[in-house]
């Protein structure tokens, strides 16, 4: 099958209009029968492009320029943390947003705890993003989603994880009260394209189908396999997604015994991201210091810095690195939890 890339709307219109609150001004304008075809960015939306009647229009929260994020060349050398009891904002289709990293690496990564209070049908409609990287955990509670050749919709739930490849189309159904799902996706900002032809699920499906050079992944924790690291200290189980991205990005989850410690390593990518599931982790450096970490806590360690963990008491944590080349031993599919749907 072929893309259908070429078919999104530019972010760009013939008609631009400031707006103080963009959630009332596309609901005014979808009134007046046009349809929303973009919004950015997802955690906080400011930007939306909407057309009909044979025009285009863009749509642009009126403090919009000042708040944007600068885009850097290269990425914090900072150890950055999040506290579990930092401030929630509003987002895309009435979900709730937690940023998890602080500054963003300048614009190349974010990494959101998102929460849907209230279970029930969720206001989403079919859509991609445009990145190159995307995957989400499921935190707490139950989700069911779609994707585009993957089958029909199915239940993401604790623990579970999906690789969203680039320009898949897919849509939140229902949840939970309150579901959370934890997100990391680069770049920070990034287009989220409605597709008004789509219905999903599709009559085709094609689990092995490459999209942007990745492949979907649904990792189910519940028939996945743990092991222990070459260190002794950490038990890991792994969710495929480096081998489905082609070393885009890796994900994995850590568990370990009260006192255990990792031996010291470090790491060269753009991104190694630890967010605490469970219990206490402690982070030790000879260039950042000795930082501790509790449950929904969460932290960036820089590239190059040496560091070691250790659990402070029994944790569990969720490890997202984005590579400059792979770095792990590839795993079996079986090993790795993966279902095709």
């Amino acid at each position: 099958m072929r893309e259908r890339e070429s078919m999104k709307p530019s972010p760009s219109a013939s008609i631009v209009i400031a707006c103080a609150d963009l959630e009332a001004a596309i609901a005014f304008y979808e009134g007046l029968g046009l349809r929303l075809d973009m919004i950015m960015p997802a955690d906080a939306p400011r930007l939306a492009v909407m057309s009909g009647h044979g025009a285009a229009m863009r749509l642009e929260v009126e403090s919009a320029s000042a708040e944007r994020a600068p885009v850097a060349a290269e990425a914090s050398h900072e150890f950055l943390i999040a506290r579990a009891n930092d401030a929630w904002g509003r987002g895309r289709a009435g979900m709730q947003y937690r940023d998890l990293i602080p500054g963003r690496l300048g614009g190349r990564v974010i990494a959101s705890q998102i929460r849907i209070p209230d279970g029930g049908p969720v206001a989403d409609y079919v859509h991609h993003h445009r990145v190159r990287f995307q995957m989400i955990y499921c935190r707490r509670g139950w989700v069911r989603v779609v994707y585009e050749d993957q089958g029909p919709a199915f239940a993401m739930r604790e623990g579970d994880c999906v690789l969203q490849p680039p320009g898949i189309r897919h849509r939140v159904l229902e949840s939970s009260p309150g579901l959370e799902v934890i997100e990391v996706s680069a770049p920070s900002e990034h287009e989220t394209y409605r597709d008004h032809e789509l219905e999903l699920p599709t009559a085709n499906v094609n689990t092995s189908r490459v999209f942007g050079g990745q492949r979907f992944v649904r990792h189910v924790a519940a028939e996945a396999a743990w092991r222990r690291d070459a260190g002794g200290a950490f038990d890991i189980r792994d969710t495929g997604i480096a081998q489905a991205s082609e070393g885009a990005g890796s994900v994995r989850i850590l568990r370990a015994r009260a006192g255990a410690e990792s031996a010291p390593a470090r790491h060269d990518g753009e991104l190694l991201f630890l967010a605490v599931l469970d219990g206490h982790l402690r982070v030790r450096s000879p260039t950042f210091g000795t930082h501790d970490l509790s449950r929904d806590d969460a932290c960036v360690i820089p590239a190059g810095a040496d560091y070691a963990l250790a659990a402070s008491a029994p944790c569990e944590v969720l490890e997202v690195a984005m590579l400059s080349r792979p770095s792990y031993p590839a795993v079996m599919p079986a090993e790795a939890g993966i279902q095709s749907s």
